[in-house]
């Protein structure tokens, strides 16, 4: 009997992709399948990119890295039309799409701290495996877009196409 298809989800503002996520990515290499899903409608309202702007990004981030199982999902666009998309319903959503397949949820180690506040985080962790992995390249979203405010050059912080195409005016007015 095959073995059902093992998925990680990992999702993220990717706000700009960093080098930090990259960290994160190169360790799932073990999934048949590494869903990168950019938050459509931040949970708790953050504030971000262009839902399309950051997708570009995250397709250029995946032609640049040499890890073949990362695939965009795009779909909170579709769940997120009417709110905040919360991780409860992208997995409910991704589990329908791969019913047969096993998933597991993937934290940075910022949301693993605040993981509890999740909406039912005890729910996603009876029914789905949870993986908290920190980065161990420590490039956050936050720096690229602290350099881009002071005027830097973001290339040691991200990847070529992420860097040749990210624009001061993609977060600040």
């Amino acid at each position: 009997m095959d073995r059902p298809q093992r998925i990680a989800i990992f999702g993220s503002a990717f706000n700009p992709p960093s080098l930090g996520h990259l960290s994160v990515l190169q360790r799932l290499s073990h999934f048949d399948l590494v869903l990168l899903v950019p938050s459509f409608s931040h949970a708790w309202g953050k504030k971000m990119a262009d839902f399309t702007k950051r997708c570009q990004w995250v397709e250029g981030f995946i032609a640049d890295v040499d890890c073949r199982n990362l695939v965009l999902c795009k779909d909170e666009e579709k769940l997120g039309q009417s709110g905040a998309v919360t991780t409860w319903a992208l997995m409910e959503h991704i589990q329908n799409q791969y019913p047969t397949s096993e998933l597991t949820f993937v934290l940075g180690p910022d949301n693993f701290l605040s993981f509890s506040k999740f909406h039912r985080s005890e729910d996603i962790v009876s029914r789905w495996s949870v993986l908290a992995c920190p980065e161990v390249v420590p490039v956050r979203s936050t720096d690229i877009r602290n350099k881009l405010q002071s005027g830097l050059s973001i290339d040691s912080l991200t990847t070529t196409s992420v860097a040749a195409t990210i624009e001061y005016k993609d977060f600040f007015d």
